[in-house]
């Protein structure tokens, strides 16, 4: 018997071979995922898993996978996903099954699906899974953007000191009734209106009547009473601050023509104390 003989025996019992190992399978109801297919289900042969060559499957690149679609050439489904692992036969197969494996996020756990690649007229046609939740794996993960949060610009409050004080005065026996319910209504709004008080920077103002620097102390002193009486009321101390600014940031002017009443009177807006508050609401 020659060498060309027995090569040509082999060949034809390999092809046996693949060809009986492909005869035992299942029947399942599936429809086709390629691109564009009819969503009718259709009755399809998936080989049994234990007769593939390829024992066990593959880690499949699923970007290659992704990229098989109808009209592609079995070279180049080839290229993109590799030799079927099935004996389907050596000459003229019209159908290519695979076993590929995909990891399910859980440690070293994997899931083995079967795959099915179905040529018509020399190239292909339709995909199938055997379990359709296979083709999940092929679906692009969605990656949770966590935007970072955009602090609100601070909340404003501001208060008359002449509803707080009597004139001239900064302490807290000094307070007037209306001024302590000011402060009374704006701390429970402030408790009920957010979750968090991050920060709240009570800010002293006065007037220009009076030297420069005993208005600075007195802008102190009432940004600092006003601080004290809303931890007093619950607040968070951690996140009250008090600084005052004296007479250096005035929203009314006024004339110094005008009798000393009337320039107090006119200059009221300037006295007061302001808050800014920020945290989550």
């Amino acid at each position: 018997m020659t060498k060309k003989t027995i090569r040509s025996l082999a060949v034809a019992g390999l092809v046996l071979a693949l060809a009986g190992c492909g005869s035992t399978g299942s029947t399942v109801s599936t429809s086709s995922v390629a691109s564009g297919a009819s969503a009718e289900k259709q009755d399809v042969r998936f080989p049994d898993a234990g007769s593939a060559w390829l024992k066990g499957g593959t880690f499949i690149d699923v970007e290659q996978l992704r990229r098989i679609g109808r009209g592609m050439t079995k070279n180049q489904v080839r290229e993109l996903i590799s030799y079927p692992h099935f004996g389907e036969g050596l000459f003229g197969p019209k159908e290519w099954d695979y076993l590929f494996n995909f990891r399910t996020g859980k440690g070293d756990e994997f899931v083995t699906c079967q795959y099915k690649v179905v040529f018509k007229d020399g190239v292909s046609d339709a995909m199938y899974w055997k379990e359709p939740a296979c083709a999940d794996f092929l679906k692009p993960k969605v990656t949770e953007v966590v935007r970072a949060a955009v602090p609100a610009a601070p909340e404003r409050f501001k208060l008359a000191a002449d509803a707080l004080f009597a004139f001239d005065k900064s302490g807290t026996a000094d307070m007037l009734p209306a001024g302590r319910k000011q402060l009374d209504e704006l701390a429970s709004q402030l408790k009920g209106r957010y979750k968090r008080l991050d920060n709240i920077t009570v800010i002293g103002h006065t007037d220009r009547l009076g030297a420069s620097g005993y208005n600075q102390r007195l802008s102190v002193a009432r940004a600092a009473t006003v601080r004290d009486y809303l931890v007093a009321q619950g607040l968070p101390q951690g996140a009250l601050r008090a600084h005052g600014v004296g007479e250096s940031q005035p929203v009314v002017q006024c004339a110094d023509s005008l009798g000393r009443p009337e320039l107090i009177a006119c200059l009221q807006p300037n006295r007061r104390v302001e808050l800014e508050v920020s945290g989550e609401r």
